[in-house]
């Protein structure tokens, strides 16, 4: 393995779609949510430490989190793990992260890859990364792995790309989420990819784009430069993470930058973003009905997504396209169609039942 590849996994997210399973104090990637053996999380670990020493392997996530992701990878060190203490989007986090592999690695390359996706070629992924990692130890560019569309979907973003003969092909612009008319003239046209989330540059290139397109947040970082890998660091962290701008990284640099690149790719992705993302992935039944976990018996039933507590018996009778989710003392029973609405029955269960069951 070289050692300067590096990575960031992104883990701090809520994922209050997957409510009731994903929690503010138990998120979906800590969660084995296709029944697999392992969480989201130690999928993508073990992923990554395919190419990647796992000593080089950095878990960024809310600092709430810290025992639960020591719990589920015992292999990681305290010093790996990047404590946010406060939200802040993901531009300032990975800014920390490029910083601290820096100034232990200055030739690093890295990548930046969320915690909570399904990829079901995990060495096309591997194959993929390698071939990014090499480009960027040559050259001054911001990558991101391109998903090749399969439909026109609605809730990714979109990435416009010169077709060239090309493996890496010059970025244009991004398009975020476009209404279905513009998504299947995106898909039509060849020329466009999902936008995964999923980043490699090395830390020169990265730390430079910062500097360019957001000075102030770059130089709040920078005053910690002798701070990160010492025991200095979880101060400096304390005392000025809240003060960065709440932006995302492709907010505050891949839209502007000019440097930008994408390899499209087609390992198998999904982002599991909702609980029917979910139900496309695993294995169904005649009826086209999905279930983790849960013994069931489907009578005059279709299209449902059924999540319970292991071994729960359940009876679906004459339901269609309806998510069914039970946790502990929670039931969630809802038409596939709404689920867009799991966020505000979230809002409604805190209200009425506390904060404990959200």
């Amino acid at each position: 393995m070289q050692q300067n590849y590096y990575a960031v996994i992104m883990a701090g997210g809520v994922g209050s779609r997957f409510w009731p399973v994903s929690t503010t104090q138990f998120p979906k990637q800590f969660h084995d949510m296709l029944g697999k053996g392992d969480s989201l999380l130690q999928r993508t670990f073990k992923r990554l430490s395919t190419l990647i020493p796992k000593e080089n392997i950095l878990i960024a996530t809310n600092a709430i989190y810290k025992e639960l992701v020591l719990e589920q990878l015992p292999e990681c060190t305290e010093k790996q793990l990047l404590l946010e203490p406060a939200m802040r989007n993901t531009a300032p986090c990975i800014l920390y992260a490029a910083l601290k592999i820096q100034q232990k690695d200055p030739n690093a390359v890295m990548v930046v890859a969320p915690s909570d996706h399904w990829i079901d070629n995990e060495q096309e992924f591997i194959n993929n990364i390698q071939t990014a990692f090499n480009a960027c130890e040559k050259e001054d560019i911001l990558m991101t792995l391109g998903i090749q569309p399969n439909s026109p979907n609605t809730g990714y973003g979109y990435i416009k790309f010169e077709n060239d003969d090309s493996e890496i092909k010059k970025v244009i612009n991004f398009t975020e989420k476009p209404d279905l008319e513009t998504a299947t003239k995106f898909v039509e046209s060849g020329d466009y990819v999902w936008n995964a989330g999923i980043f490699i540059w090395s830390v020169k290139s990265i730390v430079n784009a910062f500097e360019n397109y957001l000075p102030e947040m770059n130089t709040l970082f920078c005053e910690g430069n002798n701070a990160y890998n010492t025991n200095l660091e979880d101060d400096f962290i304390s005392n000025n993470y809240q003060k960065a701008e709440n932006i995302s990284i492709d907010y505050g640099i891949m839209q502007k930058a000019k440097n930008i690149y994408t390899l499209p790719v087609e390992f198998g992705w999904n982002d599991l973003g909702t609980w029917s993302s979910l139900h496309e992935k695993l294995e169904k039944d005649e009826d086209n009905n999905a279930v983790v976990n849960a013994k069931t018996i489907f009578n005059d039933s279709s299209g449902n997504m059924v999540s319970t507590t292991k071994y729960k018996h359940v009876v679906i009778q004459g339901l269609e396209d309806f998510i069914v989710v039970e946790k502990e003392d929670v039931l969630l029973i809802c038409p596939k169609k709404n689920e867009q609405d799991i966020k505000q029955i979230v809002s409604q269960v805190k209200e009425k039942f506390g904060k404990d069951l959200v």
